[in-house]
């Protein structure tokens, strides 16, 4: 027995050294953050991943081979818990959906017809699909059939319909469909993407600074989603109330329905939306990526200002905005008269804007209260340059220092700001753009008796907006076309009496294609007037350039605008970006928006350590030549919805809002005559 005990008692020492020494020789280390990460995920164990489980995905991204929300049901807690183990930027947590960029489906023409083949892989793989349309929809499901979660259908139009809650961006589907129909994208994804040649787009979207999805916000106005409408909308433009007011619509020279009808009246609906988010009692929900840690120095809170901001913010850097005047809003606030975007309603936007945890300073002018070493010294990783076109052109003519004399946008900023401006008896405004009729409208609502537009070529060589010119027209305003001023004539006290100017006669075209004013020798004739603005056109101030060392190689033009890359809009010094009239000089609105928009994005490729660039096949300022239609076969006409506004009695006594907002049903109407235009398809009246 004793014997048998010291046996077992040996063989038991022997195997634990035998497994002793192999535990050394035959050792495999697991990295501790697997179990970490694992942890974090919702060990479901689904394959949604594309992993063979948890503990795989898991091994995955702790060797980098799969970011920190590849497990697609816990969500982006799980994301940014598991991106903290690793030490990674949070903004790599991101969640992603699935999108559908095509709404075509049976729409597009055939041109082949195929039997027997019932996927989309293999119709693409002959001849490239049976569509007309190369980038639209074949229509077989493919994506349907792979998704593990209900998330997508075949619509009854005949393209995949996703159900957003349902996706968890396994990737599947993206995977599976040839033809780059369905993408899986992030929130910030969606923001940085740009018009591309390949892309499935309307005609309308194509031509829109911002490059709003166009189609897309009014069909969600026609189906009652209007926050859907206005998230779509804020995806391209955070000035949504701003534009629905002062934006001259280039997107309606290129809808569909006005080659046979009238064009959708795209800007009121989206004042429409605009509007009904304002007047609803709460904002809309606007989500942000996580906190990068890097920040930005936005100088200028105008338009490019405001929404290069914006969007960087939502990108998950830190912003501050630096505002040399008293309130945010640059041209928009000062250029801009009330009784076309009232001041509230411009306060109520950028208050949502800064809601996104956006700092500003405002009385802040560059190069006198603080200055580009400044910012160096505060450890801002980039700088965007969105000082605007405040400097006035002027006639370099005699007297136009008077007393009485001013210039277009001192004059608009003067009064914006509350400075009382003597009312004269008789005014003449020089110039033709939308600075000058802006200055007319406000002295007659101010009660000046006659005013008058001098301008040196006929109205239809005036550069302001067509409706800005019928508005002065019916509230009484008097045009002096073909009048070239040559010197404003003053009384013994300083005072301006008389402006001189010399009759012109149109010549041959000049650079811009406008014909060139002449003048008629021995024209000369005296205007009375106690009033003078010269509102002839604006440049930037870059004044805080001079006796800057760290500034003296940053390139401008001879127009005193950033020598940039027009797409990327980053300067010849790598950490400073420009958008709005820096770059361009005075444009619209929208321009600037868009602007400040493609600044955000090539400042996000800065501070992630990407290569700034345009995306390859960018669509800028272009149009796919093969969506441009001379015909539209099957549209019936259908009644443009007309703008209300107030009566012309009305509005000349008070600086009341001049247009009204479409009322839920004028809207529904006017959204139902869109086209739903994509790449090459459309709705006809009654098919959709």
């Amino acid at each position: 027995m004793i014997e048998a005990i010291l046996v077992m008692l040996i063989l038991g020492c022997l195997c634990g050294t035998v497994l002793s020494l192999a535990s050394k020789i035959f050792y495999v280390y697991e990295d501790p953050r697997i179990a970490e990460v694992e942890g974090h995920m919702a060990a479901a164990n689904c394959g949604g991943c594309g992993f063979a489980g948890c503990s795989a995905a898991a091994v995955a991204v702790v060797e980098g081979k799969a970011p920190p929300s590849v497990c697609v049901v816990a969500g982006a807690e799980s994301a940014g818990n598991i991106a903290a183990v690793m030490g990674l930027d949070p903004g790599t947590a991101e969640s992603k959906i699935s999108y559908n960029k095509c709404n075509g489906g049976f729409r597009a023409a055939d041109k082949f017809v195929y039997d027997g083949v019932i996927t989309c892989r293999a119709v693409a793989a002959t001849y490239g699909g049976k569509r007309e349309c190369s980038v639209g929809c074949l229509g077989y499901g493919d994506c349907v059939s792979v998704c593990n979660f209900n998330a997508i259908v075949m619509g009854s139009d005949g393209y995949p319909v996703i159900d957003e809650l349902q996706c968890v961006g396994c990737g599947a589907c993206e995977k599976i469909c040839p033809k780059g129909v369905i993408s899986i994208e992030s929130m910030t994804d969606r923001l940085l993407h740009t018009n591309l040649e390949d892309d499935a787009l309307a005609p309308c979207q194509q031509t829109c600074p911002a490059e709003i999805n166009i189609p897309k916000y009014i069909e969600q106005i026609r189906t009652g989603n209007y926050e859907g409408a206005v998230s779509t909308i804020r995806e391209r433009n955070p000035l949504l109330l701003s534009c629905g007011r002062v934006c001259p619509h280039p997107c309606e020279d290129y809808c569909r329905r006005g080659i046979e009808d009238e064009a959708v009246s795209i800007n009121q609906l989206k004042r429409f939306a605009a509007d009904f988010e304002m007047n609803s009692g709460k904002r809309f929900p606007i989500p942000c990526a996580p906190d990068t840690g890097k920040s930005v120095a936005v100088i200028g809170a105008g338009p490019a200002g405001l929404s290069c901001a914006f969007f960087l913010r939502r990108l998950g850097h830190d912003v501050t905005i630096y505002e040399a005047m008293p309130h945010l809003g640059g041209m928009i606030r000062y250029g801009i008269p009330e009784y076309r975007l009232p001041k509230k309603i411009l306060d109520w936007e950028i208050q949502g804007i800064l809601d996104l945890g956006i700092k500003a300073v405002t009385n802040a002018r560059l190069g006198e209260d603080f200055d580009y070493g400044t910012l160096a010294l505060q450890g801002f990783d980039a700088i965007f340059m969105g000082v605007g076109a405040w400097v006035d052109y002027t006639l370099n003519v005699d007297g136009e220092k008077l007393n009485g004399c001013y210039t277009g946008i001192d004059f608009l900023s003067r009064l914006t700001s509350g400075e009382k401006i003597p009312v004269p008896k008789r005014a003449a405004i020089i110039g033709g753009g939308n600075s000058a009729i802006d200055c007319v409208r406000n002295l007659k609502r101010l009660g000046v008796e006659e005013v008058d537009i001098v301008y040196r070529r006929t109205r239809a060589e005036m550069p302001a907006n067509e409706v800005e010119i019928e508005a002065a027209e019916h509230e009484g305003i008097n045009f002096t076309f073909l009048a070239a001023p040559v010197r404003v004539v003053g009384d013994e006290d300083g005072n301006a009496t008389h402006l001189e100017y010399l009759k012109m006669e149109l010549g041959e075209p000049d650079a811009s294609g406008r014909r060139r004013p002449v003048p008629i020798e021995g024209s000369e004739t005296m205007m009375e007037v106690d009033m003078i603005i010269t509102a002839i056109g604006q440049r930037p101030d870059i004044s805080f350039v001079e006796g800057v060392k760290r500034l003296e190689n940053l390139k401008m033009t001879r127009w005193n605008t950033f020598d940039t890359d027009p797409e990327t809009l980053q300067a010849n010094i790598p950490n400073i970006f420009t958008a709005g009239d820096s770059a361009t000089g005075p444009a619209l609105v929208v321009d600037a928006i868009g602007g400040g928009r493609r600044a955000a994005r090539s400042i996000h490729q800065y501070l992630t350590g990407e290569e700034v660039k345009a995306p390859e096949k960018s669509l800028f300022k272009k149009h796919i030549q093969e969506s441009i239609f001379e015909s539209v076969p099957g549209v019936k006409k259908i009644p443009r919805a007309e703008m209300t506004e107030l009566s012309v009695e009305e509005r000349i006594t008070s600086f009341i809002e001049v247009d009204q907002v479409l009322t839920e049903e004028e809207a529904m109407s006017e959204s139902s005559r869109c086209l739903t235009c994509c790449r090459l398809c459309y709705n006809k009246d009654g098919a959709a």
